[in-house]
Order: C-alpha cells, then sequence, then structure tokens
C-alpha cells in the first residue's frame, strides 16, 4: 500500500481533530529525525499509523490484544495504552509493514521501553511535542527537543508519570523502566 492509500484509510478512522494530531506527529517526526540523524521517511510512516487505532471500540482492541498474543498485562492497565501495541499489529496485518523498527516506533509510542531505538525515541517524542499539545510541561519538553532527544523524552516520561500520580491512576511498569533506562542512557553519556 503507498504512503497516500495509508493517509486515506487512517485517517477514515478518526475524528478530524485526531487527523490534525497525527499530521502534527508526523511533521515533527521529520523534523527530528533530520535533527537528530534518523530516517525521516520511517518516522514519517510510524507517525502516520501511530494512532491507527485510537478510535476502536475497547472490545475490538482488547480481542486482538487476547487473541494475537499481545501482553496480556496491558488489558490490567489504562486502556489509552492499547491502541499503541494493536496498532503495530494492524500496521503489519492490515497495511504491509514489515519494517520492525516502524512497528516497534507505533508499538511503543504511549508506554517507552528499555533499549529505545532512535527511531522509536523520536515517534514517541513527537507525540508529545507535536504543535498541537497543550498541557503542563510541554514546553519544557519542546526545549531539550532543541539538543537531546533523550532529555526531551525524559522529560515527556516526568510528565505522564506525574500526570498519573496526580489522577491516582496505575503506572504501566514499561514506562517506569523506560523513564530508567534514560537516566542511565545520559548518565553514561555524561561519563
Amino acid at each position: 500500500m503507498d504512503r497516500e492509500a495509508i493517509i486515506e484509510s487512517v485517517k477514515a478512522q478518526m475524528p478530524e481533530r485526531r487527523w490534525l494530531h497525527v499530521q502534527g506527529v508526523m511533521e515533527t517526526s521529520i523534523i527530528l529525525a533530520q535533527r537528530f540523524g534518523a530516517d525521516a521517511e520511517r518516522a514519517e510512516l510510524a507517525a502516520i499509523l501511530h494512532d491507527v487505532a485510537k478510535y476502536w471500540p475497547t472490545e475490538r482492541m482488547a480481542r486482538i490484544i487476547a487473541d494475537e498474543q499481545l501482553p496480556q498485562e496491558l488489558l490490567e492497565y489504562d486502556k489509552e495504552l492499547w491502541h499503541a501495541p494493536v496498532g503495530a499489529f494492524v500496521a503489519e496485518r492490515d497495511y504491509g509493514i514489515t519494517d520492525a523498527e516502524v512497528l516497534d516506533a507505533i508499538r511503543y509510542h504511549t508506554s517507552g521501553r528499555v533499549g529505545m531505538t532512535l527511531l522509536e525515541k523520536i515517534v514517541c517524542l513527537a507525540d508529545y511535542m507535536e504543535p498541537g499539545r497543550d498541557f503542563p510541561g510541554v514546553d519544557k519538553i519542546r526545549q531539550e527537543a532543541e539538543h537531546s532527544v533523550e532529555k526531551a523524552l525524559l522529560a515527556g516520561f516526568d510528565s505522564t508519570i506525574s500526570f498519573l500520580l496526580e489522577k491516582e491512576k496505575r503506572i504501566f511498569p514499561l514506562t517506569v523502566a523506560a523513564r530508567n533506562a534514560m537516566i542511565q542512557q545520559l548518565r553514561e553519556a555524561e561519563e
């Protein structure tokens, strides 16, 4: 499936407001990829598909998680997480995406993970800081992204964790592990 066909299909699965967000993530992913030396075309492809399942009914996502042997622990956490691994599954099944790194950028854009590739970091960060985003801490994330994808992503994880703590919600362990790994990576880079 070519880029335009993927765009039209993804756009049809969400409200206009969410499509504007996806466009912002696409543009931001390209900018970040160029800034930090990643493949801009692959970053854009992951960005196009990152929210493909966002507006699917939760029952449909839960069924895919259960039937396709996606991590079952997802079902114990906030449904906001589900669309990312389901989206990666759908990107491969329905759109023929076989690039493992693009699929992982979709899969981990909400949670992060230990050992994120540069492409994964860029798509996750673009999702945090695209121009339409407006939440406490987003300006810090954007400032850090001028110089360091890792420092910006750490600020993003901190923002997510703070929000979840404030709302008394459970924190997905992968996000805590991703944050800790990012801190370790930054420390090692300073040594």
